[in-house]
């Protein structure tokens, strides 16, 4: 296919043909329908000169018979104008007026008729047309009385000229400027197409062109620019998750198959066996529980799962998880409080929440004393844990003292298996911030990490239902019945 039988294909050439079409018609339409109107008037305003004039004239025959007409067809001929006069005899000599001669048709009509003259102009005679009313007087004697109406016929041909030219040019300029904006649309889908087999070919950086003019092109750019964006991250991810599965459940799977294979080089015996088949199957547990938070994020980041969403208050759930954690902190030393008295109600899936919130908690039991206990400041660590309503939101807040996290860590430790600890001494997978992101974006909230000074922070977020209940008060009152405290 040619470059120029591509362009004629294009969507935008064709449009500009119909266009064209469209408009040349309605042009068409409207310079004939005032050309008709034109004439129409024109018409109406000839006739009803020459009726007049034939008025006069019929009342100058009955006062003085033919010489009276005779004179006034003569004086009226003198007259400049467009006019037209003829008094003859029955044999078609002219008595007055300045039609010098008739053709044989004209003499022999009767009533209003067009006819062609001749009269002289300058460089020899011309033609001309005219419209008349012919009358029979007695004894065979002919009255002419008529109008030039040259200028019609010249009106119709300037308004035929103009229409021919003007089409003639709305179909150059419309062809141009078709042609024109074809090939600019045409070079940016080209750069478009481009982008997109180099995509295609396994380069996920590329982008498609945005020229900045903000048109409709531009806009659909900037959002497959962004879904590229996004395709791109969840490739990286994916080859992350692929590289740190590689890497986190290597080690376990050594170790089961080097448990199992010191086993059966150990003596024969029961016990032995014992404690190598429980080892093994606790590391099992582990992989699994890996596994099963993979399963998880992935169903939540899919939109699957929360479909047993309901309206529960997040401060008796945080109290009751928070309970759940206290003999584990206790063990480590730490003080868990957890300060969430005023009612907050939100609608969401109690079990996906009830696991964020115990991932949170874990965390920062794990992770947010180190510091405090390594200074040794006397000072016991602490966990607090809070929920309060800020406008339509619920915040869920989860403080320690520990080391935190960097800026420039803060987003990289919600992907999957992304562990700041570099000795990974605590047990782990590196999953837990990754779920409760899930969750909260299944449930259309947020995740934020900020500085606890010392310490780290970490909020989640999450929209309020309309019918749910802020500090005990019901937006609708039929709905108190709903409420059932956690």
């Amino acid at each position: 296919m040619t470059a120029l039988t591509k362009l004629f294909r294009t969507t935008t050439f064709r449009l500009s043909l119909t266009y064209l079409a469209l408009f040349s018609a309605a042009a068409i339409v409207a310079i004939a329908y005032i050309y008709w109107n034109t004439t129409v008037l024109l018409s109406r305003q000839l006739n009803q000169t020459i009726d007049a004039e034939l008025k006069g004239l019929a009342e100058q025959y009955r006062a003085g018979g033919l010489q009276q007409l005779v004179r006034t067809v003569a004086e009226r001929s003198g007259t400049p104008g467009n006019s037209l006069y003829l008094v003859a005899d029955s044999e078609g000599r002219r008595l007055a007026g300045n039609l010098s001669a008739v053709s044989p048709d004209l003499w022999n009509s009767l009533g209003p008729v067009e006819f062609v003259y001749r009269r002289p102009a300058a460089g020899g005679v011309e033609n001309r047309l005219a419209f008349a009313n012919v009358f029979r007087l007695p004894s065979g004697y002919r009255l002419i009385v008529g109008r030039d109406i040259e200028d019609r016929r010249e009106l119709a041909r300037m308004v035929r000229s103009a229409m021919l030219w003007g089409l003639g040019v709305m179909a150059v300029f419309g062809i141009g400027g078709g042609y024109w904006v074809s090939r600019k649309l045409l070079a940016r889908i080209d750069a478009v197409s481009a982008t997109t087999r180099t995509i295609m070919g396994g380069d996920l950086t590329g982008r498609l062109p945005v020229n900045g003019s903000g048109d409709e092109l531009d806009r659909l750019s900037e959002s497959l620019n962004l879904m590229l964006a996004r395709i791109e991250q969840l490739m990286a991810g994916m080859r992350e998750v692929s590289d740190n599965i590689a890497h986190d459940l290597k080690t376990p799977l050594s170790r089961l198959r080097n448990r199992v294979e010191a086993a059966l080089r150990e003596p024969y015996g029961e016990p032995v066996y014992r404690e190598a088949l429980e080892r093994t199957i606790e590391e099992a547990d582990g992989l699994i529980k890996t596994f099963n938070a993979l399963l998880s994020i992935a169903r939540l980041e899919a939109g699957a799962g929360g479909e047993n969403r309901e309206t529960l208050d997040v401060s008796a759930l945080l109290r009751d998880v928070a309970e759940l954690y206290e003999p584990v902190a206790e063990e480590r030393g730490i003080e868990l409080k957890a300060e969430a008295e005023v009612p907050i109600f939100i609608r969401a899936d109690r079990q996906l929440l009830g696991q964020a919130i115990a991932n949170l908690i874990d965390n920062a039991i794990k992770y947010g004393t180190a510091e405090a206990a390594e200074r040794g400041s006397g000072v016991k660590p602490e966990v607090e844990v809070s929920a309060k309503a800020k406008g339509s939101i619920a915040e869920i807040m989860v403080t320690d003292r520990g080391p935190g996290v960097p800026v420039s860590d803060r987003e990289r430790v919600l992907d999957r298996f992304v562990r700041l600890e570099a000795s990974r001494s605590e047990p782990g997978s590196g999953l837990g911030l990754s779920l409760v992101a899930a969750v909260a974006r299944l449930h259309g909230g947020s995740l934020r990490l900020e500085d606890n000074e010392p310490g780290l922070r970490v909020i989640l977020a999450l929209p309020m239902d309309g019918e749910a209940l802020v500090n005990g008060a019901p937006h609708q009152a039929s709905l108190g019945a709903e409420i059932r405290p956690a």
